[in-house]
């Protein structure tokens, strides 16, 4: 049986059963913080286990997409283990248990209308105390004792060993499903979970009946594919094995199971495939949660191709394969294999740049190893090696191996499990607990409102001390609360009209007050379905059951749509001027400002952001109607909306429409036609990451202001560098290049002519003017400014303040050195005196630099026919710099420079040191520079006649 068919008779059976089919969730699941990636199918369902949302149904059937690296170590070396993997389910919210959860997946096991396994392969397992699931399984179905395995709690509850070790919550008890192969080995194919309990506290009696009772169970498609086309490994299934074959054929080397390189093509196909997806969905790899463990992956799949001799790129191809082997339940995949091909190479490309210097990093951990006569990695190493350059464990240990060394594997997990930014990409804490979370039970949601109207009439039914940002602090309900002051509290009403932050839209503020009270809320967000108010008390007392009037900030509201709507018309201005691959990535909408993140592997040049701007307001100025309307999701794919990859929208959906050009699925609040949009104005186009740009945009009143800012600036920097507006951006060049040139002739110790004041001429630059008759060219010209000075706009003119000051320091040292530059070496190497066979010269030097006294002293050695020993030192402002060499026939005696020169230091309050022939080193007290000086000439005269 193919692995779609497979899929596709699930799902069918048990809508057989009354359950109601629900696509898969997303892979990231951006709003449920609790887990970096999807790890079961259960995981959409989790408030309908525990009634916090209004249940449409209450049986449902998925096929979910998951990823977990808890046995990432296993990938490729055993024959049943994923990252990425499809997980079927079926799933009952307080209506069927376990007589048919058992007597279906038998059902469908070995009916031959469905899967027709011979009932002999099949054994089972169950908790220890599950009598009830036993006599289910040996009575009704008919499996004798002997094929009935009672497991301990560790193995056969979920969560694992909750009665014993926690954590406190719903839990039950579980009956795994294996298959027995022809070798006599046997493989987990199904497991049912009976979720009964509530679990409270230690035990014994410590597990209590929940009135509503659930079923979650998971069956492993690869897993149980493989077993029905009686091949070795998920790997040869019929949708695993071309990605298999075309890995080989990239990397050039054949498949052989049993083999290194096989194991290593298991593993390569394995990550391409989880990356594929993962990116997919918007998910690119980075430094940092999930990002992190799509990285992560990307380095072990190329280490594997490393060991196989591949010095180039060579996952990206793989993507192609994977889209065509899974194209039949998620044809979305080959839409985006250009750009998830792309990050992937990219990601390879910067990996392949530094993994050299990764094998050199274990070859300097193992030299260290010989060194101290040990024998095993140590496991916090082999951490560090990963966390910090990628380095995976297996390729530490099978490195090790070939040395005779062993591998601290105990100690590598504990320093995982301590590095906070590694995640297994599975469960962190499933159920949540605390104050919104009884709300939410108690509530389900908080219905909103404000799409027709910014005030409504509503009931307080939660206040929650604190803003709950804390870590570890979530706060406390009250009943009332009557000291008005800044401290911020949380409200949650029966509904709302306030929009709680989402979809990049940030939240609402405003007030809620009735005759006793007034709040003013600063922020809105969500918690799951809850809306909640943060904000502060201000005046009387505040009451849980009042009724109030919520009021959103109408100017706020407004100015937030004009944002939000203007980024729609941005979307669709970039998919015309950049290309449809320019999907967006992120977004941050607030109050007339806008941050729009997108894929693009380069900058777009200015000309093409200036048409950009230009397409959103012709469409601003041809006043097109705003609208949105509520519809199923196959009518918002007919319409064409546009879908981000990676979002899991409801249905039905909330489509907008902005004219006939742009429909969207979104959930924010909106104009209702461009026009009011009003101004527009494109602030900076920039990176975010490898293949990640992002636009930051205003609009409205903001827009205008910023517009006048950009017209004023060059007048402003033409004034301060005292020349025309046109020339003001050649001018900061010209000024940064001045600067420039000023450091090196400092370090150099040599001075040209320098006018103290810094003057432009145009004609000598030969510099191009700026058409400031212009807006574009203007802005263009202020955005070269702002980027050549490394600023923001408003940075401008302080930051050319202080390159004017560094420039007069700059003239004034060179001055000074100018004046210490008419000493010579032939002056110095006169005023030494010889001590034995040495010539000792030890002098103040006013106004030379530390490169400048180097250079006297390799001269003075050079000229010097026998040995020489040099201190020279000099004042600068408030400081002093002393520098000494001596020849190498003195550090042959044992003579240091380094300690000369720091001993000296001390004198002027400072310190420092260097190498035994060349030493530097800086003081604070410039008035005892005579006395350091003596005391120089008398340590080496001594040191000298000592020797």
């Amino acid at each position: 049986m193919k692995t779609d068919e497979l899929r596709e008779k699930y799902l069918e059976f048990f809508e057989t059963k009354g359950c109601v089919r629900q696509p898969s969730d997303v892979l990231v699941p951006a709003w449920d913080p609790s887990v970096l990636f999807t790890p079961a199918g259960m995981n959409q369902f989790k408030d309908h286990f525990l009634g916090k949302v209004k249940l449409d149904y209450t049986r449902a059937t998925t096929c979910q997409k998951c990823l977990r690296t808890g046995d990432i170590d296993n990938v490729g070396r055993t024959a049943f283990h994923h990252t990425f993997f499809e997980m079927l389910g079926n799933f009952s919210f307080g209506d069927y248990f376990k007589p048919e959860a058992i007597a279906w997946a038998w059902e469908f096991l070995t009916d031959k209308k469905w899967l027709g396994i011979a009932p002999d392969r099949l054994t089972v397992t169950i908790y220890k105390d599950d009598d009830e699931a036993y006599q289910i399984w040996n009575e009704s179905i008919g499996l004798p004792g002997s094929r009935i395995a009672r497991m301990e709690e560790d193995e056969n509850f979920w969560p694992a060993s909750a009665p014993s070790e926690g954590p406190d919550g719903v839990c039950g008890p579980c009956s795994e499903i294996y298959y027995k192969l022809d070798d006599g080995s046997e493989v987990e194919i199904w497991n049912l979970v009976f979720t009964q309990f509530n679990r409270l506290g230690v035990p014994p009696n410590n597990l209590h009946p929940l009135p509503s009772k659930n079923i979650d169970t998971g069956m492993g498609l690869e897993r149980t594919a493989s077993v029905l086309q009686g091949v070795p490994t998920n790997f040869h299934i019929d949708s695993l094995f071309p990605i298999v074959e075309a890995a080989a054929e990239v990397c050039g080397v054949k498949y052989e199971y049993g083999s290194d390189h096989g194991r290593r093509l298991r593993r390569i196909t394995d990550h391409a495939r989880a990356a594929v997806f993962a990116i997919h969905e918007n998910v690119y790899p980075g430094p940092k949660d999930a990002r992190s463990v799509i990285r992560r992956l990307i380095r072990r799949a190329v280490l594997d191709g490393y060991q196989m001799n591949l010095r180039e790129p060579f996952l990206y191809q793989l993507t192609s394969a994977v889209a065509d082997a899974s194209k039949a339940a998620y044809p979305e995949l080959g839409q985006t294999t250009q750009r998830v091909s792309e990050a992937i190479e990219s990601e390879e490309r910067a990996f392949f740049s530094t993994i050299d210097g990764g094998m050199k990093r274990i070859g300097n951990l193992f030299d260290g190893m010989r060194a101290e006569s040990s024998v095993m990695v140590p496991g916090a190493d082999a951490a560090d090696l990963l966390t910090t350059y990628g380095v995976p464990p297996e390729l530490v240990q099978t490195l090790a191996a070939e040395q005779n060394f062993t591998f601290d594997w105990s100690g590598f997990e504990q320093a995982m499990e301590e590095h906070a930014g590694v995640s297994d990409g599975g469960q962190r804490v499933l159920f949540q607990t605390g104050p919104l979370e009884t709300l939410k039970e108690a509530l389900r949601e908080t219905p909103f409102v404000g799409y027709e109207s910014t005030e409504a009439s509503a009931i307080v039914k939660g206040i929650i001390t604190g803003d709950g940002k804390s870590k570890g602090d979530e706060g406390q309900l009250l009943s009332h609360l009557d000291r008005p002051g800044d401290a911020v509290h949380r409200l949650v009403l029966d509904h709302s009209p306030f929009y709680g932050e989402s979809g990049g839209q940030v939240g609402d503020t405003g007030v809620i007050e009735n005759e006793h009270f007034t709040f003013e809320v600063i922020d809105t967000q969500r918690h799951a379905s809850l809306i909640v108010h943060l904000g502060k008390l201000t005046r009387g007392k505040l009451s849980e059951g009042e009724t109030c009037v919520a009021k959103v900030d109408v100017d706020n509201r407004t100015a937030l749509a004009r944002a939000h709507s203007a980024t729609h018309v941005l979307h669709h201005a970039l998919h015309n001027h950049v290309g449809r691959h320019a999907e967006q990535q992120g977004s941050k909408v607030e109050p007339d400002r806008l941050r729009f993140d997108f894929t693009n592997p380069k900058a777009i040049p200015d000309d093409t952001l200036v048409q950009i701007e230009q397409d959103v307001l012709a469409h601003v100025a041809q006043s097109e109607p705003i609208r949105w309307d509520t519809v199923s999701l196959e009518t918002a794919r007919k319409a064409g909306a546009m879908m981000l990859f990676g979002e899991k929208y409801p249905d039905p959906c909330r489509m907008v429409s902005m004219g006939e050009f742009s429909r969207e699925l979104c959930g924010g609040t909106h104009l209702t036609n461009t026009a009011d949009i009003g101004a527009f104005e494109l602030v900076v186009e920039e990176s975010v990451s490898t293949g990640t740009r992002r636009i930051e945009a205003l609009t409205g009143q903001r827009a205008k202001e910023h517009r006048e800012q950009t017209q004023r600036l060059l007048d402003q920097v033409a004034d301060r560098l005292g020349c025309q507006a046109s020339y003001a951006a050649a001018a900061t060049e010209a000024l940064i290049e001045d600067v420039r040139s000023l450091k090196k002739e400092l370090a150099a110790g040599k001075a040209a002519e320098h006018s103290a004041e810094f003057q432009f001429d145009p004609r000598a630059s030969k510099a191009s003017m700026t058409d400031t008759s212009n807006y574009n060219a203007v802005r263009a010209a202020v955005r070269a400014l702002t980027r050549r000075l490394n600023v923001a706009i408003d940075d401008v003119t302080d930051r050319l303040d202080a390159l004017l000051a560094d420039r007069s320091r700059l003239v004034s040292e060179l001055q000074e050195v100018t004046t210490g530059d008419n000493l010579t070496a032939d002056d110095l190497i006169a005023s030494g005196v010889s001590i034995g066979d040495t010539l000792l010269v030890v002098a103040d030097t006013p106004g030379a630099n530390a490169n400048v006294m180097r250079g006297w002293i390799d001269q003075i050695r050079k000229k010097s026919k026998g040995p020489t020993a040099v201190l020279l030192g000099a004042a600068q402002g408030d400081k002093v710099v002393l520098v000494g060499g001596l020849s190498r026939e003195l550090v042959d005696r044992g003579l240091k420079a380094g300690r000369w020169v720091g001993d000296t230091a001390k004198v002027v309050g400072g310190g420092g040191g260097g190498r035994d022939d060349m030493a530097q080193a800086g003081g604070k007290d410039p008035q005892k520079l005579p006395q350091a000086i003596e005391q120089a000439r008398q340590s080496m005269t001594e040191q000298l006649r000592g020797g």
